[in-house]
């Protein structure tokens, strides 16, 4: 196991909270989509994840104690967590597994089970939300919800390219994907938002729209068929009085405006150097939005602890004038990024935001 410093530290979920609305707080919080279970065990030689969905309730309790101590630990305010609607769609696997998608024609689209969906959804994954919230630390909440949105879900029954055959070959077709989605969505958030986000601060989905130069979709097929239908979701969740946390890769910069004014994001979370250094989201969306993100996860992988170290101290100084910054990678902690890495990030802003080492 790595050796890591010890900290004096209270969390405080309120802090996430002000900054996913544009505040400013005293302490920038510590943020991150997602901690692979691998970097988690060679820290605390602890592997959480593979306890979650025991069918042993113990197990499975010791699992959410196990990843609630974790991110307090590395002093963060909030753990983040979803759970995914991918991992519950009938005949999914395009997207993450790359299989053949189930849907290829209408006749496919009529024959799926959509209002079987919600209902699944909450089958397989309400025993293990209670036991996540049962766990949840004083001081600590979470950020996360119902993974996946609207998009991601599409391309995993039906994959990418054949999305991009029923976009030329039958429109109508294409339109009613989304309509269908977007209502399973909605479903399963408005059960969720009744019966589960006490344990969430920030809620959050993460939907990749892009890739290193553009939009995946034509900038006119999103702002049709998807934002709006993030819409009915962010509107949701305002209504119960939680601000909403986007992540989603890629060069959004042509559609980006859109994502703010139609779906009506408090936040945005991912960023990559060769897109855009964090700071240039901060520079041009700060002033209407949160920005979540800072170290390209490439860095990380790819070079030391001293320079990573340099390049954190360096992004931090450039946006703490700022309000609305949770501070971390842009993307995510893989199995993949070396866990000095991620640890010289670490140390760099808790001794960069004067956290109070133990004696």
């Amino acid at each position: 196991m790595h050796y890591i410093k010890k900290y004096v530290f209270e969390p405080d979920y309120t802090n996430m909270v002000k900054v996913a609305r544009n505040q400013w707080v005293d302490r920038i919080p510590l943020y991150e989509h997602i901690i692979d279970s691998k970097v988690m065990y060679e820290i605390t030689g602890n592997r959480p994840h593979d306890l979650f969905f025991s069918k042993d309730q113990a197990e499975s309790l010791e699992g959410f104690r196990q990843y609630w101590d974790f991110w307090r630990l590395m002093g963060y305010d909030t753990a983040s967590m979803e759970f995914t609607v991918c991992g519950i769609l009938v005949g999914a696997g395009a997207l993450y597994e790359h299989k053949e998608g189930c849907i290829k024609n209408r006749q496919d689209f009529e024959r799926y089970p959509w209002d079987e969906i919600p209902k699944r959804f909450f089958d397989i994954y309400a025993p293990f939300i209670r036991n996540f919230a049962k766990t949840c630390p004083p001081g600590m909440k979470a950020v996360g919800g119902v993974g996946n949105g609207i998009f991601e879900s599409v391309q995993d029954i039906v994959g990418y390219t054949n999305l991009c055959y029923i976009r030329c070959d039958d429109e109508e077709l294409f339109a009613d994907l989304f309509k269908a989605m977007g209502e399973v969505h909605y479903k399963i958030w408005s059960r969720f938002m009744d019966e589960f986000s006490d344990v969430f601060c920030v809620m959050r989905f993460g939907d990749d729209l892009g890739f290193k130069s553009s939009t995946l979709l034509l900038p006119d097929d999103i702002r049709t068929h998807i934002l709006p239908q993030y819409r009915r979701i962010t509107d949701l969740i305002h209504s119960k009085s939680k601000p909403f946390l986007l992540h989603s890769c890629g060069n959004l910069f042509n559609i980006f405006d859109d994502i703010i004014e139609i779906a009506n994001i408090d936040a945005k979370h991912s960023n990559e150097d060769e897109i855009a250094h964090f700071t240039v989201w901060v520079e041009k969306y700060g002033d209407r939005i949160a920005n979540f993100g800072g170290v390209d996860t490439d860095i990380l992988c790819r070079y030391s602890p001293d320079y990573i170290k340099e390049y954190v101290t360096d992004c931090l100084n450039r946006v703490k004038e700022r309000g609305g910054i949770a501070f971390g990678t842009g993307n995510s902690i893989p199995d993949y990024v070396p866990t000095e890495g991620y640890l010289a990030m670490i140390e760099t802003v808790r001794k960069w935001r004067h956290d109070r080492a133990a004696e």
